[in-house]
């Protein structure tokens, strides 16, 4: 049976009221992270259908790995979330596994991001304008982020693969969906000077950072593969040893076959239902869902479109 999901919201200095959008009932005007799928410890998932109905992400993944191709890692390998920068994000670097695993006790975060929807004019800052980790530190500590920071206008469709190591930063005004290694260690390196609800400065993290940056990331670095199937529309955006990650539009009706035994759904526009196994399921955009190794017969219906991700 497929596994519904309800999304865990964070609350964040540069969140707002945008994921109203996807139906949800936020609890704040500074929401700024739907976690749609997660069994990370600072926020997992609740199911909430069938014989599973109240237990945790996390806790489904300790008790009934059958569920999930008896995968035989130590943790759930991703995370989903909906992000509203209502404001910009702080500049930061996440750490790789190695770096993680020594000093964060977890998994390093190498991410990406589809970008849902955004203003006009609207950009991130992707990778570094300088040549090496020498020069990087320079700048760092002249504190010359104008021309440390590469800067990347952006439209909704976008896809930006963001590898452990890139400098990077969600501008104000931009709405994505990111799917990520299951870590949440961050390194600050630039946040605008701005303060918290307490009146204080958020924490930098400048050391850390100078160790963990990869200057060779510098633009993004994948080739959507769209393929055609009837009316559908399947397009691959990223492929490798820490994620799959596309989109399915979807015009009537897909029978679907899992390419993996498990997989990740995000449904981010329209509505309909996906059949498993015969029991039908309403969805709609903000639903967010785990197709199991039990599941074989599957079918989407309606006009939606969705994310799929596995690892």
């Amino acid at each position: 049976m497929a596994l519904f999901l309800e999304p865990v919201f964070q609350q964040r200095i540069w969140g707002g009221r945008n994921l109203e959008q996807f139906g949800y009932d936020i609890p704040t005007d500074t929401t700024g992270e739907c976690w749609g799928i997660s069994a990370h410890p600072h926020g997992p998932n609740r199911v909430i259908n069938g014989p599973y109905k109240g237990e945790t992400l996390d806790q489904l993944w300790k008790s009934h790995r059958e569920l999930f191709g008896n995968d035989s890692r130590d943790t759930f390998p991703l995370l989903t979330k909906i992000l509203d920068a209502n404001d910009k994000l702080s500049v930061q670097v996440h750490p790789d596994d190695d770096y993680a695993r020594q000093h964060a006790g977890e998994s390093g975060k190498t991410e990406c991001w589809y970008i849902l929807d955004c203003k006009e004019d609207a950009e991130i800052i992707y990778g570094v304008d300088a040549d090496s980790k020498k020069e990087v530190e320079e700048l760092i500590d002249k504190q010359a982020f104008d021309d440390l920071f590469h800067r990347v206008k952006v439209k909704p469709g976008d896809f930006y693969y963001v590898p452990a190591g890139t400098v990077h930063a969600i501008g104000e005004g931009i709405m994505i969906l990111e799917t990520q290694q299951s870590s949440d260690t961050t390194y600050r390196i630039y946040d605008y000077d701005r303060k918290d609800k307490d009146g204080n400065k958020r924490d930098l993290h400048l050391e850390e950072s100078k160790a963990v940056i990869d200057v060779s990331n510098k633009t993004p670095n994948t080739t959507p593969e769209v393929t055609k199937y009837g009316e559908n529309t399947y397009t691959e955006f990223v492929s490798n040893h820490f994620f799959t990650v596309g989109k399915w539009e979807v015009a009537e009706s897909l029978n679907y076959e899992k390419p993996h035994s498990y997989c990740l759904i995000s449904v981010i526009e329209g509505s309909g239902i996906v059949e498993v196994d015969g029991e039908n399921f309403d969805i709609e955009k903000g639903t967010h869902f785990i197709l199991t190794s039990e599941d074989k017969n599957i079918t989407f219906k309606g006009q939606l479109t969705f994310i799929v991700s596995y690892s």
